[in-house]
């Protein structure tokens, strides 16, 4: 394991606001120079496939990632825009030694992000991650490839067929989605092209929104974190439902006929049980973190299926649906992971497993996927100063006041926030009244330790 501090990467690769440290050209190069040396392993042409968002900033990023990594004697092959799971899966089937998506998600346009994946197409883990920094804090100049190596990038065609074609077989062959009047919303991102194209090849009739990107309106009121839009227009053309998908689409939250949503929480339960149905569902259950409603684990827990928790963030579900056996994973915030398709999260995917629910049970989306009441579940943000407020004592006696006070009808969940200065307080149970309560009382212990 690395020993030196942990400077670039965070939870989710390296993320900043473009231009600035630590998401400028320099660095992408030297991530580029750093990576490809690390994965240089064996006497052979090695390789690297690069996708991005529609952010300005990608031309940036994407330039002078190929610069580091030709650098280091690795040919590239340049994706254009495409979805994070579309370039995790042409890294395994274009038999790369490391795969790039450039994107910050669901953050505006103003950021940007850099995301790896290793030739299995699963993301890095903490340990490659770490000596990718070691190398970036070392001189690089005598690791680099000799003047008659160095690599050759490439634009590749076709990638948006293959994608297509890909999420396609993800259903039954005789599965269509003929008759179903569909409303796409893409966030202006990377699945501006393909989302809308699958689902009007399957049979749909397809009304696309946020599928004109400018390099300035990925996410910008639209896409998953902002369904406002996707509302109306589901209830403007009398959509039988809705999808939205985030900048680089590896999340969905659906808008069912009355322009309800449905978040991952619900779209998980929906495959679960279906997949159940079928013997298709592994492990006895499926992961989700620590955020997921208690409204789920009990749904599960009634169908006999088992709710892990794991900490926030897709890639330590992923690490414990491959350590568990799961083929079912994701976040209330619509990040599903279905291992037996995809090594991450794919939104389009997820949406058309629901769907496939929905055609076969031939009944409205609004019942399909409402499979339990959430409980009431609240979030405070507190943002503190000086020192870790957790690690004062009256902050830990109302933390314990609070479990017992919430007992077995209810959960509690602190943790700080790992890019801010935050505690995150969340508790949620039958009582909302006393929930509340209990986040109130939690939070105000937080700030008096702050102050």
């Amino acid at each position: 394991m690395s020993t030196a501090k942990r400077g670039y990467f965070g939870t989710d690769g390296i993320r900043g606001k473009a231009n600035t440290s630590p998401m400028t050209a320099d660095i992408a190069m030297k991530v580029g120079m750093a990576a490809g040396v690390a994965f240089r392993r064996g006497d052979y042409r090695h390789r690297v496939v690069i996708g991005k968002d529609t952010r300005l900033s990608g031309y940036m990023i994407e330039n002078a990632l190929v610069a580091g990594f030709t650098a280091s004697g690795m040919d590239v092959f340049q994706l254009g825009p495409a979805p994070t799971p579309a370039v995790a899966m042409l890294t395994r089937s274009m038999r790369a030694d490391i795969g790039v998506m450039i994107s910050a998600s669901h953050n505006a346009y103003q950021d940007n992000g850099i995301k790896l994946f290793g030739p299995d197409g699963y993301k890095l883990s903490d340990e490659i991650e770490g000596k990718i920094e070691d190398l970036m804090n070392c001189d690089l100049s005598t690791k680099m490839a000799e003047s008659d190596q160095i690599g050759r990038a490439k634009r590749v065609d076709g990638v948006r067929d293959r994608y297509i074609e890909y999420a396609k077989r993800t259903l039954p062959k005789e599965l269509s989605l003929e008759g179903l009047r569909i409303v796409i919303d893409c966030a202006n991102g990377a699945a501006y092209k393909v989302a809308p194209e699958v689902l009007w090849e399957l049979g749909a009739e397809v009304i696309a929104i946020g599928d004109e990107p400018n390099g300035f309106n990925i996410n910008l009121d639209c896409g998953s974190t902002d369904i406002a839009l996707l509302k109306r227009k589901v209830h403007e053309t009398r959509a039988d439902i809705g999808i939205a998908l985030d900048g680089d689409a590896d999340r969905v939250i659906i808008v069912d006929e009355a322009a309800n949503m449905i978040d991952g929480d619900q779209i998980m339960a929906v495959i679960a049980e279906y997949w159940q149905s079928l013997s298709k569902l592994a492990g006895g259950g499926i992961v989700a973190t620590v955020m997921s409603n208690l409204g789920l684990e009990r749904f599960l827990s009634e169908h006999g299926l088992a709710l892990e928790r794991t900490k926030v963030g897709d890639r330590y579900v992923v690490e414990q649906m491959r350590a568990g056996g799961f083929n079912i994973g994701g976040e209330q915030s619509g990040h599903v992971v279905l291992s037996d398709f995809s090594t991450t999260g794919d939104g389009l995917v997820a949406a058309l497993q629901v769907l496939a629910v929905v055609r076969t049970w031939n009944r409205p989306v609004s019942e399909v996927c409402r499979k339990f009441e959430p409980v009431p579940q609240i979030l405070k943000n507190v943002r503190y100063a000086n020192g870790m407020p957790l690690d004062n004592k009256s902050v830990k006696e109302a933390i314990s006041e609070g479990q017992s006070r919430l007992g077995k009808t209810g959960r509690l969940v602190i943790r700080p926030s790992g890019t801010e200065p935050l505690i995150r307080i969340m508790a949620e149970g039958d009582d909302e009244g006393l929930v509340a309560s209990v986040v109130d009382d939690i939070a105000g212990a937080v700030s008096r330790s702050a102050a």
